[in-house]
């Protein structure tokens, strides 16, 4: 049945995401904030499928710590479902993107349009400096920014191998820093296509305050992170 039930979801995800994407084309000649509205519709749109077709719910903890203006926020990655659902509780959220993403057709016009930052994994040091510049950019438009600390997605209960970006732009924003825990690899996995019944969390933890030390921000992001994750693991949703 499981198997069925994804298959099901997968079809639809990706009708309902071509239907999206076409949809949105009028939105490239609008304010960026009609195309970030049309993402947060397409997540929701995901949402409802994930709970109608497999039985998987999802759960926002921490809402008191939902960032509303300008915000450093680093999430936990264990699927693709990650990159989606910042459109859904975040205002104006702008993500850190690998340039490899802008070749995907809508994904990266639409990422264009709403001014995602890309980076260049092997730009070293110059590529630091540009994503720190167009950090302040998007913060002095009040927006979210969010960067997937370990670059890429992990399994869940493994911790990643944190990248150095994010202490980069906590250092130069001298903002704080919200982490996010979630167990939503154990759900969407993030190879494969079965979707297994349950419940995605994601939860908001306590922000990191500005002016730490490298090694201790790092230290501190990634016990929180972790933790967290762990512990929703445990409870088995």
């Amino acid at each position: 049945m499981i198997v069925l039930r994804s298959l099901a979801f997968m079809m639809i995800f990706y009708a309902w995401s071509v239907i999206m994407g076409l949809a949105m084309l009028p939105c490239v000649l609008a304010p960026r904030r009609w195309m970030i509205a049309m993402f947060r519709f397409w997540g929701r749109g995901i949402y409802v499928l994930l709970d109608v077709l497999c039985g998987v719910k999802v759960e926002i903890r921490g809402k008191h710590l939902i960032p509303q203006g300008a915000a450093l926020v680093a999430p936990k990655h264990q699927c693709m479902f990650d990159v989606f659902s910042q459109f859904v509780w975040l205002p104006d959220s702008c993500w850190v993107m690998k340039k490899e993403l802008m070749w995907i057709p809508f994904l990266g016009w639409y990422s264009i349009k709403t001014q995602m930052m890309v980076v260049d994994r092997e730009g070293g040091a110059s590529a630091l400096k540009k994503m720190v510049r167009e950090a302040l950019a998007r913060f002095a438009d009040n927006r979210q920014l969010v960067i997937f600390p370990e670059g890429t997605r992990g399994t869940p209960g493994v911790a990643g191998d944190y990248k150095p970006g994010v202490a980069a732009l906590y250092r130069e924003l001298g903002v704080a820093c919200v982490p996010v825990a979630t167990n939503s690899g154990v759900h969407w996995p993030a190879h494969g296509f079965l979707r297994k019944p349950g419940v995605i969390v994601f939860e908001f933890l306590e922000p990191i305050p500005p002016g730490l030390k490298r090694a201790t921000f790092m230290d501190t992001l990634k016990t929180r992170i972790e933790t967290a994750s762990d512990a929703l693991l445990a409870e088995g949703l």
